[in-house]
């Protein structure tokens, strides 16, 4: 198997400090380097899709303005039931209230992404959505769950690829992207615009 490679002269970097997409970038060996991009996302509005889109360019346009002359990738992931976006638990009770809104029901799960080339001109950019079914949860599972921590730091307030698996019923889609980063449309624009000379998938 061959091994992805990135432009020795432009290596690509993540604008994020999400353990979760640095770790799917690790899972398909995509050589990168980690340097967030510090926004203020409360102002953000809009569609969620374009909310997403825009916030995912904001932070690798943040992260060119500190290293410049690099293939950047920006990203950023909402959860979306009934046209409201669940951000981050600030405590256990916004927790529970989430969990109890999703349990039994679908919701989305959106990731914009957005590529930057080294001139810091904006590539490519693309929400990906993925439908979810959570299974009915009781309220001493919403319970027991929030008693082992993992919901807090989470969008929505779970983590499919943690503990959370067990309340994800169904999905419909990406499953990477409700992880935090859709790989195979990361992987495909990467390869479209240039950054990533070749690739194991790229069928060439």
């Amino acid at each position: 198997m061959r091994i992805p490679t990135i432009s020795s002269t432009f290596p690509l970097i993540l604008a994020s400090a999400s353990p979760r997409r640095k770790s799917l970038l690790k899972q398909v060996r995509l050589p990168f380097r980690a340097v967030p991009g510090r926004i203020d996302e409360g102002s953000e509005t809009g569609e969620p899709a374009e909310r997403v889109r825009s916030l995912a360019e904001k932070k690798a346009i943040a992260t060119f303005r500190k290293i410049g002359d690099h293939w950047v990738l920006g990203a950023d992931t909402e959860v979306v039931f009934d046209n409201k976006v669940l951000g981050k638990p600030a405590d256990r009770r916004s927790a529970a209230s989430m969990l109890s809104l999703l349990s039994g029901k679908e919701h989305i799960v959106i990731t914009g992404f957005c590529i930057l080339n080294p001139s810091g001109r904006t590539v490519h950019s693309e929400a990906v959505e993925t439908l979810v079914r959570v299974t009915r949860l009781t309220r001493r599972q919403i319970e027991e769950y929030i008693a082992t921590g993992e919901v807090f730091g989470k969008a929505g307030s779970y983590a499919i690829q943690g503990i959370g698996a067990f309340m994800v019923q169904s999905i419909t889609g990406s499953y990477t992207n409700v992880v935090g980063l859709p790989l195979n449309a990361v992987v495909r624009a990467l390869l479209k615009v240039g950054a990533l000379k070749r690739f194991p998938l790229s069928g060439r």
